[in-house]
């Protein structure tokens, strides 16, 4: 009456019965442990794509796109460039910038300094240094008055802050009667800027570009043009298109080059973490092993007698197929709609965690990055659960293959 009959039977044995709930007991167990592996697999990589995409974005408040810049030396046709380049498919802003090293000293403190040579009016259309300013802001970057803006770990650092004096030595020498010195210039503190990486915030100083020219005598040169794309993960495809289409000279780069040890080192531990997290599902899913055993020995006359009513080894193997797979899909959804639903509340439940049991898992003082950004993607959570399903599948063929092989006679002789 019902059809296929082995999903019948298969579905049947799924439910406990009085004298196999230990059997039944263990299928829960399994289940629930696929369950709770997904659900921590999901979670986990969610919350290393919020990392991710947290420390892609702080890093590309700073960094261009991509870098357009001269294979010799300074760029001195920029203006013409620039104009260029603006009208490049998904290019959406453009700025020069001049990039140099150099010492900033304050009494006896001594630091060395990324210089920056920037356009206030232009820099906004690149970066976000304009929206991450604590003190002071970046438009009053003046040409010829010499004003400089740190980075607040930098400026901590040094002692300094809004209004107060820093001295710049750059690596370039100047020739006098007394010897060869190096270039020295007074510059007084008008701004404080906090990205949030410590790499930025304690090494980056930021001058008006015509300021930045005189001091690394670059005249009307620039290091090179900025870009900013419409999405930062076309930048490699724009990069191949620039360096086919501009002539020769130039020299196009991108942040993904620029950073790639970085993100390769984010991706290894993702990839890391997905194994050693899909073990807890291997295990859990192994489980079905030895509950599958065990209910093949408890069914043995059952088996026996489907036997005898013709019942062939293929539909023997299937019902026992089904019945593991059904833990498996079952602990698998349930896994995975717990898994996507912890991702996408982890931001509200962790805060509510702390406050609750006064703790702080990620203390704003040692990382820069205090809570626990959740990025969920859909092709991650299909990836998981469909492994889960698979390993299910594979925990259930060696004990259906021995149910199959039951003899109906060795299993009827004591009964």
């Amino acid at each position: 009456m019902f059809k296929p009959v082995e999903l019948f039977i298969g579905l049947r044995y799924t439910r406990a019965k009085r004298r196999n709930h230990f059997i039944s007991f263990i299928a829960l167990t399994s289940m629930a442990g696929i369950a709770l592996g997904v659900m921590a697999l999901i979670t986990v990589l969610s919350v290393m794509n919020g990392f991710e995409k947290e420390l892609r974005t702080r890093i590309l408040g700073v960094v261009a796109h991509t870098t357009v810049s001269s294979a010799h030396g300074p760029l001195q046709d920029w203006p013409a460039l620039q104009a260029q380049l603006k009208g490049y498919p998904h290019v959406t802003g453009t700025a020069p910038y001049i990039n140099g090293e150099g010492m900033l000293s304050v009494g006896q403190s001594v630091s060395g300094t990324l210089i920056r040579g920037v356009v206030p009016s232009e820099e906004g259309a690149v970066s976000n240094v304009g929206e991450k300013m604590v003190a002071g802001r970046l438009d009053e970057l003046v040409p010829g008055e010499f004003g400089i803006i740190l980075g607040k770990e930098l400026a901590l650092r040094l002692g300094v802050w809004r209004g107060d004096k820093v001295t710049l030595i750059t690596p370039s020498a100047t020739i006098t009667p007394a010897g060869v010195l190096p270039r020295m210039k007074r510059f007084t503190v008008i701004g404080i800027f906090e990205i949030g990486m410590y790499e930025y915030d304690n090494a980056l100083a930021l001058l008006h570009i015509e300021d930045a020219a005189k001091l690394f005598r670059l005249g009307d040169g620039v290091s090179g043009v900025r870009l900013k794309l419409d999405d930062m993960m076309r930048a490699p495809w724009v990069t191949r298109d620039l360096v086919q289409s501009l002539p020769a000279g130039y020299v196009v780069s991108d942040w993904t080059r620029e950073h790639v040890n970085f993100f390769r080192a984010v991706r290894t531990e993702k990839t890391v973490m997905f194994v050693i997290l899909l073990l807890i599902v291997a295990v859990a899913a192994f489980n079905i092993v030895s509950t599958l055993v065990m209910m093949v020995r408890d069914k043995e006359a059952d088996i026996a007698v489907l036997r005898t009513l013709g019942a062939t080894p293929r539909s023997i193997m299937l019902i026992f197929m089904i019945q593991g797979v059904v833990i498996g899909v079952v602990g698998t959804l349930l896994g995975g709609v717990g898994g996507t639903l912890l991702a996408f509340n982890i931001e509200t439940i962790v805060p509510a965690i702390e406050r609750l049991f006064s703790v702080e898992f990620l203390a704003a003082d040692v990382y820069y990055i205090s809570n626990l950004p959740s990025d969920p993607h859909l092709e991650d959570i299909l990836e998981i659960c469909g492994v889960s399903m698979l390993l299910s599948l594979f925990a259930t063929i060696y004990p259906a293959w021995r149910a199959a092989r039951t003899q109906p006679a060795e299993a009827l002789r004591y009964e």
